[in-house]
């Protein structure tokens, strides 16, 4: 079958790759192509259950979305969660391999060619375009001899590049410089377009040095993208420095999202931003809190180590006085475990920490094992059908003063009775191992409005906001701004050059 590809690689991590990816998805989408994205290797805390059960990166998610198809594993066969500056859990085609430290990883990494080859190639058998995708910088040169994410992978699918740079990062023309020349011959070669993204301002100002840096690399620039309020899903925490902090005194309600050192999966927090009457800002200090009208903890990849750290800088005490004086506070998945009475890690699982009291919130226990839940389920609250994935180590036991949040009844397309969560009486605190549990429109609104209520507002009808049909909007507004502004026959050419019979 013939399949086109192209692979967009940046001179820094967060220069705007993912998002070419996606555009480009959608695009070739629209044009009738179907399409796939790839990315061999991934390092993030964001990560997605297929409904086969498996874990993937959340960029391959969204840019499946974007490719109106659903979430493969293949997208992403290799995924890296970080557990501790050395260690990471080592995900391999949506199942958990081990953890390693860097170092054995580097060596081990050339190990899972045949797995990446396998994955690439059934989805250029099934598509007539795969989207690639690299990670961090191809110049980083330590780390180029057992590549498998960039110009590694890039040779395996003999995809042509185009090299993404950010230029509010300042020095781009130092980067796309330097980056193309700690590049092999035949690497540099392998890049065929450079497309400069974040600019701000009047773009003839660029042309003399976009002119040069033509002339200094042999690559030609084919687009420069404006900064935009384009809103798509993050793919890692790096994004979160450009996090509000404070609440829009022009919103209703105020949402604090606890900004956890191993925070993961802060994706669940989109659906709550994307409200009429919400603002959401993130917390990293004691003094930032206050008494926000919710209040959420979100996942944790290191759920021991972030709790020592809330109680180390302030944030626990913080936490239950904001819940006594008026907060209702929400945990999810790590962020439920934080709010019970203790976490044991006898096996050290997860940490060294065997043993520690958590924040009282809830009256629960959770005990970590080697087993991880990886599952999409639906669950019933009440009158509420909810839809959502779990991720977690561990298992958390129900004492008598909590009832369960939901009811599990379908696991991965299968019937299943089981509890989630926990509720304490008064339901002012929520516990949840359910992902994307605000993705529910209704019960989010009826949520939502139990806040204006107790602030003494009219609750809001018929503003029930689709995070599925928001995030459409957001893709073809995507697709827009890289078509508006680079050059599609450069582009187009590009692509086509790149046919092959796989």
């Amino acid at each position: 079958m013939v399949v086109q590809s192209v692979m967009f690689q940046g001179t820094a991590s967060d220069s705007g790759k993912s998002w070419m990816a996606a555009a480009v998805c959608r695009l070739l989408t629209n044009q009738g192509k179907k399409v796939a994205p790839f990315k061999s290797q991934n390092m993030a805390l964001n990560s997605f259950i297929t409904d086969q059960g498996d874990e993937m990166g959340r960029a391959q998610v969204y840019q499946a979305e974007a490719a109106r198809v659903k979430p493969d594993v293949r997208m992403n066969p290799i995924l890296l969660k970080p557990s501790t500056d050395q260690d990471s859990q080592v995900i391999v085609m949506g199942k958990v391999l081990t953890d390693m430290d860097a170092a054995s990883y580097y060596k081990f990494k050339p190990q899972l060619i045949p797995d990446i080859k396998k994955a690439y190639q059934g989805l250029a058998i099934e598509n007539d375009a795969i989207i690639l995708e690299g990670a961090g910088s191809p110049a980083e040169i330590n780390l180029n001899e057992n590549d498998i994410v960039n110009m590694g992978m890039a040779r395996m699918a003999a995809a042509p590049v185009i090299l993404v740079a950010d230029i509010d990062k300042g020095g781009v023309f130092a980067s796309i410089y330097g980056t193309i020349k700690l590049l092999t011959k035949e690497d540099q070669q392998r890049i065929k377009g450079i497309i400069i993204n974040k600019f701000r301002g009047d773009k003839t100002l660029l042309e003399p040095g976009n002119k040069m840096i033509e002339k200094l690399t042999g690559v030609p620039v084919i687009g420069v993208l404006p900064m935009s309020d384009v809103d798509i899903d993050e793919e890692d925490s790096v994004s979160l420095v450009r996090k509000p902090r404070q609440k829009n005194p022009a919103k209703a309600l105020d949402v604090a999202v606890v900004d956890l050192n191993k925070i993961s999966n802060f994706t669940d927090i989109h659906s709550l931003k994307i409200q009429p009457d919400v603002s959401v800002r993130y917390v990293l200090k004691a003094e930032e809190l206050g008494t926000p009208d919710l209040l959420i903890l979100p996942g944790s990849k290191n759920t021991n180590e972030d709790l020592a750290s809330l109680k180390r800088n302030g944030l626990a005490k913080a936490i239950i006085h904001a819940h006594a004086d008026g907060s209702v506070v929400i945990g999810i998945c790590g962020g439920y475990q934080i709010l019970g009475r203790t976490l044991r890690d006898p096996n050290g699982i997860e940490s060294p920490i065997k043993e520690q009291t958590g924040l009282g919130l809830l009256d629960t226990e959770t005990i970590f094992n080697e087993r991880k839940t990886t599952t999409q389920a639906t669950a019933k609250r009440k009158n509420y059908v909810l839809k959502g994935y779990e991720i977690h180590m561990g298992a958390t036991k129900l004492g008598p003063n909590t009832t369960p949040f939901s009811i599990i009844q379908e696991t991965n397309g299968e019937a299943e009775q089981r509890e989630d969560g926990a509720v304490n009486a008064d339901e002012t605190v929520i516990g949840t191992y359910l992902h994307g549990i605000f993705d529910n429109p209704y019960w989010t609104r009826h949520l939502l409005n139990r806040l204006r209520v107790a602030k003494g507002l009219a609750p809001l009808v018929n503003t029930m906001v689709s995070i599925s049909e928001y995030k459409d909007q957001q893709y073809e507004k995507l697709a827009k701004l890289f078509e508006e502004n680079v050059d599609m026959k450069k582009f187009s050419q590009i692509l086509q050059d790149s046919t092959r019979d796989d």
